[in-house]
């Protein structure tokens, strides 16, 4: 199999157990800002939320070109 085919699975499937691995913790995370709203440390545990939701677009823009790049080497 070809090397961009590797990359492209690797990445899809260590990124989303990343994902799944940290999600847990951000749902804790939004449970501690709802309780807390006036809280100083519910705006740094906010931003951290945030660069998470930012960090999974990413990651799923980046597998979907993967993905497109794939399908265009081998059926293009």
């Amino acid at each position: 199999m070809d090397l961009l085919l590797w990359i492209t699975i690797g990445f899809i499937i260590i990124g989303f157990a990343v994902l799944v691995s940290m999600k847990k913790g951000m749902e804790s995370k939004l449970a501690f800002i709802k309780a807390n709203m006036e809280d100083e440390e519910s705006s740094t545990k906010a931003k951290s939320i945030i660069w998470w939701i930012v960090s999974t677009a990413a990651w799923g823009i980046v597998s979907i070109f993967l993905v497109v790049w794939c399908f265009h080497n081998y059926f293009g």
